[in-house]
C-alpha cells in the first residue's frame, strides 16, 4: 500500500512540473526531461488528443462499455502512452480503448507514460503496438503492416524484427489485401476466418472469388472444404458441375452491379428480362446482417 501511495504522490508532483510554463518539455534535452520521460504521470484527460495515425478505426461499443465499467470499479490499471506536442498538450501513442472508456465514465485525469517522439516514430509505435493486440481482425493487422511498408518504409525483414513475427507470417497477412473488398469486409465482420481468406486468394477472378465466398457463408463451409472447392476450380476452371453459359447482362447492369454489391457488403444477383426489366436479390446471413442492410436502405431514403 505504501508503494502505491508513493507512486501516486510522484505522479502528482510530475503533473505539477508539467504545468509549469518554465518547464515546457518537448525534447529529451530540455530541463527536467529526465524526471518526466518514461515515468507515470497523471494527466488531465482534456489535454490529450487521439492519435491521427491510429490504424484502428473500429471500437466495439459493447467491449468499450465493459472496459469503462471495469475502470470505474478498479481504475486504469495499465497507463496509456502519450507524446508531448506542446505546453500541457499530449497525443495518444497507445491505449485508445482505455482513453475512450475513461472519457465515457467522465474521468478527469488518466495515468500515462510520456514519450518524446516525432510523427514518424509516433506512427511506428502506434502501428507496432496495434499489431501486438490479440483482438484485431486479420485485415486490421494486414493494413497495419502495409502502412509500415508505405509510410515508414520498412522491409518485411525489418518488420519481422520490430513485431517479433516470421517474415512468412507477415507476407501471409499482406496477401489478404488482394482479396475483393467484400471478402475483406466479411473477414472483418467475422463471417469467414483468415484460413478461408488465404484459400480464396488463389482465385484471381473476383467474381468467382465472391461466388465461393457466398457459398462459404451460406453453407458455413470449413476451411478444408473451401480449400477443396478452390482446388477443384483450379483444376476444372469451374466452381460448380454445371457448365451452362451464363446469359450476358446488359451494359448498364454490368456498370452498376459492383457498386451495389460493395454498398450492401454482399455479392448481389441480378436477373434481366428481354424487355429490360429485372430483379435484384440481396442475400443476408443472419438477423444482425439483415438489420445492417435494413439500416443502409433506410439511410438512403
Amino acid at each position: 500500500m505504501a508503494k502505491a501511495t508513493k507512486k501516486q504522490a510522484l505522479g502528482r508532483g510530475l503533473s505539477a512540473l508539467l504545468k509549469d510554463p518554465d518547464n515546457d518539455i518537448t525534447t529529451s534535452d530540455d530541463k527536467n526531461a529526465d524526471k518526466v520521460i518514461g515515468n507515470i504521470v497523471e494527466l488531465d484527460i482534456d489535454n490529450i488528443e487521439v492519435n491521427p495515425f491510429q490504424p484502428r478505426t473500429k471500437f466495439n461499443e459493447t467491449f468499450l462499455r465493459e472496459l469503462a465499467s471495469s475502470i470505474k470499479e478498479l481504475g486504469v490499471i495499465q497507463p496509456i502512452t502519450v507524446r508531448k506536442i506542446g505546453f500541457d498538450k499530449y497525443q495518444l501513442v497507445s491505449g485508445e480503448r482505455r482513453f475512450r472508456a475513461s472519457k465515457l465514465i467522465g474521468l478527469a485525469s488518466i495515468p500515462a507514460y510520456i514519450r518524446i517522439a516525432n510523427d514518424q516514430e509516433s506512427l511506428e509505435m502506434a502501428l507496432v503496438e496495434n499489431i501486438q493486440r490479440q483482438d484485431l481482425d486479420p485485415i486490421e493487422i494486414a493494413l497495419s503492416y502495409q502502412r509500415l511498408i508505405d509510410e515508414i518504409k520498412l522491409t518485411q525483414e525489418q518488420m519481422s524484427e520490430r513485431v517479433g513475427k516470421k517474415r512468412s507470417t507477415i507476407a501471409n497477412y499482406l496477401r489478404l489485401l488482394k482479396l475483393d473488398p467484400i471478402v475483406q469486409t466479411g473477414m472483418r465482420d467475422g463471417f469467414i476466418s483468415m484460413g478461408h481468406g488465404r484459400a480464396l486468394i488463389n482465385i484471381e477472378d473476383q467474381l468467382i472469388q465472391l461466388e465461393i465466398y457466398e457459398k462459404i457463408v451460406s453453407k458455413k463451409l470449413s476451411v478444408r472444404e473451401t480449400e477443396d472447392i478452390v482446388r477443384n476450380f483450379k483444376q476444372t476452371k469451374s466452381v460448380t458441375a454445371s457448365s451452362a453459359p451464363k446469359k450476358e447482362l446488359p451494359t448498364f447492369v454490368k456498370k452498376g452491379i459492383q457498386d451495389i454489391s460493395e454498398y450492401f457488403g454482399h455479392k448481389i444477383s441480378i436477373k434481366v428480362a428481354k424487355n429490360g426489366s429485372g430483379k435484384i436479390t440481396i442475400p443476408f446471413h443472419s438477423e444482425e446482417d439483415f438489420n445492417r442492410i435494413q439500416k443502409l436502405v433506410n439511410s438512403a431514403k
